[in-house]
């Protein structure tokens, strides 16, 4: 439904078609010349028709863009909420250095000689991950954080298969596990054997031990995990798994809650990737690159994929991009795992996060974490219902048992932060929690911004409860459109625009 002035505006948030639908037939932002007639060697697949592009001016398609820039939810413009997803602040000084000559500009193919510096830094950010890991061996390729898993869990089988171990086909993952993790093992070749939750929102060790056997691979588990509580049998779990020779994986993402103050090493954990696009800052969505490192332990590192930088005599660096002799670096990878050595935009960005934090500042930052999504369980203790006593650690995580009666929604809740300017929380995940809505403040929110979130958490919960359902079910107000039918939508998808024919309405 639009806004019910003439042109569709509302202030200074103005209405904007579609770009196909402000074209117009002859109109064009450029002025080329006819291409010349040639033979066409396309084997009879030339196109029959026009291409179809819009015909717009340049000052049409520069206001289009900026107008619909400006619905665009970002960290620069408020808190997002969004649980099992560090979305935080990304200072400006990273990407400042991300820009310098030499990091910039560097292409992969350039000769090794000519990229010392980039090598060197890609070493050093390496060396630091593996020291805040507590692990000896550190992977840099990695795309992002599935990426990630899929190196861990290749180099576990590879490790496995190096020992002529075919048999080991089953790897254990928690139910309240992230949706890549089964999805990994799965792609791997393994056979994915689901392990429950505890009471206490952990996962059942009882229930680990039961399904040991000579079959398991490893166990995928994130620690934090993703109720946002620590696994305080993390060590014993691992000894578990180890004592039938099976390895360990840890899912880095909620790393953000304990860099600094624990390391996955001491814990057990033979491999874990790192997502530098959320510990570190880096641009985390918005189509942005992601970066994935994985550590390993000393029994999966020989194992570890191409490429790899080392540091050789009189401090110059060398990219070993294939499997080297016996004795030499790479003899035991698993492969190449993508064509060059990683983001090295990501890289830049991630050690100058470090460098300029420093250990105490890594580590305050997961102490801030924490606090925040304390900060926000405790205070809406009394208007919301979480699923687990105690304190969380980096997430606050609530169920939907606070509007049980009201004939409001999760969804509904959700929809309603959007009028309040909030992009809302992550809604119906973890799956294992009814009605799930997963927040995470980050380290980055001062307490006034926290307490503005919390203000409309509050005042949205005693609203639903007050019998207002009318009000949430017609949410977002003003928002560019109002609520999508989305039931209609999956049924009948409107993938491409058409100018003439008509089509469903998946909107008010």
């Amino acid at each position: 439904m639009k806004p019910d002035t003439h042109s569709g505006n509302r202030g200074l948030d103005l209405e904007e078609p579609l770009l196909f639908e402000l074209g117009r037939d002859g109109r064009t932002g450029v002025d080329l010349p006819e291409p010349p007639k040639v033979a066409s060697r396309l084997g009879g697949l030339e196109r029959a028709d026009t291409i179809g592009l819009p015909g717009v001016s340049e000052p049409e398609v520069v206001r289009h863009f900026v107008r619909i820039s400006r619905n665009n939810y970002s960290i620069d413009a408020n808190l997002y909420p969004l649980g099992s997803c560090t979305m935080k602040h990304n200072p400006r000084l990273n990407e400042k250095m991300a820009r310098l000559p030499g990091f910039g500009d560097v292409h992969p193919l350039q000769p090794e000689s000519t990229v010392q510096g980039a090598l060197e830094l890609i070493h050093t950010l390496g060396t630091w991950l593996k020291k805040i890991t507590g692990l000896p061996a550190i992977a840099m390729p990695p795309a992002a954080g599935a990426h990630g898993e899929l190196c861990g869990m290749m180099a576990i089988r590879a490790a496995h298969d190096a020992k002529g171990d075919k048999n080991r086909h089953r790897v254990l993952i928690p139910e309240s596990a992230h949706g890549t993790n089964p999805a990994t093992a799965a792609q791997c070749g393994f056979e994915v054997d689901p392990v429950p939750g505890n009471e206490r929102g952990r996962i059942d060790i009882a229930a680990v031990k039961a399904k040991l056997g000579p079959d398991v691979a490893g166990i995928m588990l994130t620690n934090p995990n993703t109720l946002g509580l620590f696994e305080n049998d993390v060590i014993e779990v691992a000894n578990a798994i180890h004592s039938v020779g099976g390895y360990f994986y840890a899912d880095g993402a909620n790393f953000n809650a304990i860099v600094g103050k624990a390391r996955p090493g001491d814990m057990g954990v033979d491999a874990i990737h790192i997502n530098l696009h959320k510990t570190f800052s880096t641009p985390h969505g918005g189509g942005g690159p992601g970066s994935g490192p994985v550590a390993f332990s000393a029994a999966l590192a020989p194992y570890a994929p191409l490429p790899m930088v080392v540091e050789q005599a009189g401090g110059r660096f060398h990219l070993v991009e294939h499997r080297g002799n016996k004795g030499e670096p790479g003899e035991h990878s698993f492969g190449r795992l993508r064509t060059f050595n990683g983001q090295m935009g990501m890289f830049v960005r991630a050690l100058s996060y470090m460098m300029s934090h420093g250990s105490d500042g890594l580590r305050q930052v997961a102490e801030d974490a924490v606090l925040s999504a304390n900060y926000i369980m405790a205070s809406l203790a009394g208007d919301m219902t979480s699923p687990f006593e105690g304190p969380c650690m980096h997430e606050a995580l609530f169920d939907d048992r606070f509007l049980e009666g009201t004939g409001v929604t999760t969804l509904d809740f959700a929809k309603a932060m959007i009028d309040e300017g909030y992009h809302p929380m992550t809604v119906y995940f973890p799956l294992v929690v009814h009605g799930a809505m997963l927040t995470e403040p980050t380290e980055t929110e001062s307490k006034q911004s926290i307490d503005r979130f919390i203000g409309v958490l509050r005042h949205l919960a005693r609203k639903a409860k007050a019998g207002d359902a009318e009000f949430f079910k017609n949410s977002p107000k003003y928002s560019p459109r109002r609520r999508v039918d989305e039931t209609g939508a999956a049924r009948n998808p409107v993938l491409r625009w058409q100018p003439t024919a008509p089509r469903a309405q998946a909107a008010e």
